[in-house]
């Protein structure tokens, strides 16, 4: 069973399942969608029997540590500052996040032709990964691979320190 179907077929009783767990819509969809990054990412997705029962457990693990992690929080309450602290206006806040576009794109220059294709084939087109393994005439291990990378290399452009 393919992921697409998987999301399909099972999405809504997963997120009804994690909802009940954490006691938030917004957190179980977030936890839902981690976990199909876990197992759009699997290296054998082929040795698992049952998807639909490792997609659940996966998520059920990741509903645990979230629910740890608000305890934590709990716990260590970060003290307000002194001051309000408000967003940037609207017009700062749009230069930030066209720098931030502009430093993405560059980062995807940077990429290997491969690399690069994967990654806005699976990330802004939104293919399948078996999908996008036949067109490229590549593994989908090659494809989460490529994917994985990009990702990474995206990730590290777009946090690196402004150099002065």
């Amino acid at each position: 069973m393919r992921v697409a179907d998987l999301f399909r077929e099972h999405n809504r009783a997963l997120v009804a399942f994690l909802q009940c767990r954490l006691n938030s819509y917004s957190d179980a969809q977030e936890v839902a969608q981690e976990a199909y990054v876990r197992l759009v990412t699997l290296e054998k997705p082929e040795q698992v029997e049952s998807l639909r029962a490792y997609l659940f457990r996966v998520a059920s693990n990741l509903a645990v540590d979230r629910l740890r992690m608000r305890q934590v929080r709990a716990d260590n309450p970060i003290e307000p500052p002194d001051e309000d602290l408000h967003l940037a206006p609207i017009p700062e806040r749009h230069a930030a996040a066209s720098g931030q576009l502009q430093e993405l794109h560059k980062a995807l220059r940077e990429l290997p032709p491969k690399t690069g294709r994967a990654f806005v084939m699976h990330v802004i087109d939104g293919c399948d990964i078996g999908v996008i393994a036949r067109t490229m005439k590549i593994s989908e291990r090659m494809v989460r691979y490529h994917v994985a990378n990009a990702l990474a290399h995206c990730r590290a452009r777009v946090d690196e320190p402004e150099m002065p």
